[in-house]
């Protein structure tokens, strides 16, 4: 690729041989990174919620492309025994995992909690993922070089997380607040996950993390009839999913990304555009923050990373 070229789904090497997991692959810019992976080769699970959805996706994917792997596996990430059912099932047929993709989330959902007890934003966008990363590590250290990439959103900036209470109640509940805590958890998760391969000496694992920008998803249906609304006023100002996929898809793929990278869109504000390394908040990357929320996600989920 030039290098005052923008960066675009072209630009993805051959992948044939690498086995991905997409969480949330059967809508929006989840169901844009898989099928490209599986147009590149990869053999690719769809990691969905709704069994129906992700054979919905599945089917779209094998009309595209008839030649592809693709391979579909429930997963709630609300729930922590649908989280290891998942896991069981791709450490029974995979020897190793070389890209784990946490695209799934919740937004701005009214209050409510999830399978496992914890409030649904965090305890979907942030526990969950760090639960199934988790768990798939063994996999992913097995691969020659693997990749972790941790979707965020602009929705981070301006938020912090307290400690003392990083799970919002029913009582200081604000479904924006919620969501935009989860977004920076999931940077902070990202971040501190490098540190920590970096201590090990781990270097062929990378911990990488981007953001859509603003792209018309389906995410907003927790908003209700509201979101539906806005998100067809939307359709006219946003960019597509399958543009909001390239910043996922470049810190996958691209060979130079390096871990503990961040990529989004490259226009004024990164609501649109092709990928490029962006920057994040300074309070996601607060060491003291990201070691404290680790150990808290540990004691939560009862997971502990074989690093």
């Amino acid at each position: 690729m030039n290098g005052l070229q923008p960066w675009t789904a072209d630009d993805i090497p051959d992948l044939a041989g690498m086995t991905a997991v997409v969480t949330g692959a059967n809508s929006g810019v989840g169901y844009e990174t898989a099928i490209e992976l599986a147009r590149r080769g990869a053999a690719v699970i769809l990691a969905c919620r709704s069994a129906s959805r992700g054979e919905s996706a599945l089917r779209r994917i094998m009309r595209d492309s008839p030649s592809a792997t693709v391979e579909l596996a429930q997963l709630d990430l609300g729930d922590l025994e649908s989280v290891d059912r998942f896991v069981q099932q791709v450490c029974a047929t995979h020897d190793e995992l070389d890209l784990l993709i946490n695209n799934a989330g919740v937004m701005a959902t009214p209050y409510r909690t999830t399978a496992s007890g914890f409030e649904s934003q965090f305890g979907t966008n942030h526990l969950g993922h760090f639960a199934l990363t988790g768990r798939l590590m063994s996999l992913l250290i097995k691969s020659t070089a693997s990749r972790i990439v941790n979707v965020s959103s602009l929705a981070h900036r301006g938020e912090s997380i307290d400690l003392q209470a990083i799970q919002l109640t029913r009582e200081s509940y604000n479904r924006w607040r919620a969501y935009g805590r989860s977004k920076l958890a999931n940077l902070l998760f990202t971040y501190e996950l490098q540190r920590r391969f970096e201590r090990a000496g781990i270097r062929h694992v990378s911990s990488l993390a981007a953001h859509p920008g603003v792209s018309k998803t389906n995410i907003a249906q927790g908003l209700g009839w509201i979101g539906t609304v806005s998100m067809q006023i939307a359709g006219l100002f946003f960019q597509s999913a399958r543009m909001g996929a390239l910043p996922i898809l470049r810190a996958a793929t691209d060979p130079n990304a390096a871990s503990g990278e961040y990529y989004g869109p490259d226009r004024p504000n990164e609501r649109r555009g092709h990928p490029v390394i962006v920057t994040s908040s300074p309070e996601s990357h607060d060491v003291e923050v990201a070691r404290r929320l680790w150990e808290q996600s540990e004691r939560l989920t009862d997971v502990r990373f074989e690093i």
